[in-house]
């Protein structure tokens, strides 16, 4: 079995691959969590509402400012590839001899274009980037090395933003500038997590309040090990199915700008005049939004019961009105489905392949993993990770000394 737990503190085998990099110690580090989603599956692009917890599985990007107009980053994880590319010459994509950055570094020149774009200065940088959150398995690790990058310039230049600003052009940078679809909801649970508190967001207002999770519960993510093909645009798919089913009940329902707008008795009432498979998406996630604020108050006085049955309530709707789970998603879902110490879970970022998210008590937390371990394996013959989390802080600056 494969169970991870991480301290707060950056490893030490980096830190020994920074000194080495930059032939002394940085100017500071910049400590990023990823993200798990409690409840609020696809309702980010339908102005909807979303219930997470940034987690204790972080990116670390170790600092050193340069005069020069020049961005060196080392990515410590893929064999210390390193890149360098001109803060003036951002448009273009290129690096310093003229070829296309290498994906992983369209974070950081992405980051650095927005807050061009904004009026903000990005002073020249030697970084280094280490990350411990697995990549496509939905903890938000783009938007966790997104909300490192803007952290660190942030901190050099002391310009002032407010966190949500922040958010808001980390998300733009990988929209516009990677090309890659993406609402809020991850930039905003990176930077705005709390030690030992869930997250309510509102994906149209910005608004948002943040809810003890009571100290006895864990949250365990089981990683399928499975990922998505390249070119899979089932998001994409999704998102015009929902803008389908919108513009259908816009006809019959005043004052409808998304799904967020829509009660569940609009639905049922104007049902049949949505086109399928527009009328399934749809009803996944006006009930979805309905399930994210029953979660809240069931959180809101310690029911987490409750809020459990919720997570397996969205997995269901998932599966089968939104159709982005897999038969190793599904086989992860019910390996523990009547152990004593499972509250309830559910799929974790968009679907389809990667992690689900489980709420377990601490008290049988170890049994727990073993027998869905036992279940996955005999089920599909592969051999699952997984990691106990801590809801944590949001991103913020470390003094090497730490």
């Amino acid at each position: 079995m494969s169970t991870k737990q991480l301290s707060a503190r950056p490893p030490v085998e980096m830190m020994i691959n920074v000194e080495e990099t930059f032939n002394s110690r940085p100017d500071f580090m910049v400590r990023a969590p990823g993200r798990v989603e409690l409840l609020g599956c696809h309702t980010d692009y339908n102005d909807g509402w979303v219930l997470s917890a940034a987690i204790n599985r972080y990116a670390w990007l170790a600092v050193k400012k340069m005069p020069a107009t020049l961005v060196i980053v080392r990515a410590l994880d893929m064999g210390n590839e390193e890149v360098a590319f001109r803060l003036t010459e951002l448009d273009e994509k290129t690096t310093l001899t003229g070829e296309e950055l290498p994906d992983w570094s369209k974070y950081a020149a992405g980051v650095a274009w927005s807050l061009q774009e904004a009026g903000l200065a990005t002073p020249g940088s030697r970084l280094a980037i280490s990350s411990q959150i697995p990549i496509g398995a939905g903890l938000a690790s783009s938007a966790a090395v997104e909300t490192a990058y803007a952290t660190a310039w942030a901190h050099i230049t002391g310009w002032e933003i407010e966190k949500m600003e922040l958010a808001v052009l980390c998300q733009r940078a990988e929209s516009r500038y990677i090309g890659l679809r993406a609402g809020l909801k991850d930039q905003f649970a990176c930077l705005f997590g709390r030690r030992g508190h869930v997250l309510l967001f509102d994906c149209r207002t910005y608004e948002w309040k943040s809810i003890g999770l009571p100290g006895d519960i864990v949250l365990v993510v089981a990683d399928t090990g499975t990922r998505l093909s390249a070119g899979n645009n089932g998001y994409e798919q999704r998102f015009l199915e929902s803008r389908e089913a919108t513009t259908a009940l816009q006809r019959y329902i005043p004052g409808v700008r998304a799904l967020r707008d829509v009660s569940i008795e609009q639905f049922q009432e104007y049902a049949e005049e949505i086109p399928e498979p527009a009328r399934q998406r749809a009803q996944h996630i006006i009930e979805e939004n309905e399930r994210v604020q029953a979660g809240t108050r069931a959180l809101q006085v310690g029911e987490v019961e409750i809020l459990g049955e919720l997570m397996d309530q969205s997995y269901i709707s998932a599966r089968d009105l939104l159709d982005v789970s897999s038969p190793e998603l599904d086989a992860m879902w019910l390996a523990g489905q009547d152990h004593p110490a499972r509250l309830g879970g559910r799929v974790l970022g968009d679907g389809w392949a990667g992690s689900l998210l489980f709420l377990v008590r601490a008290d049988g937390v170890d049994d727990f993993i073993k027998t869905v371990e036992t279940g996955y394996f005999e089920s599909t013959g592969l051999t699952p990770t997984f990691y106990q989390f801590t809801a944590a802080d949001g991103t913020q600056v470390v003094s090497v000394q730490d």
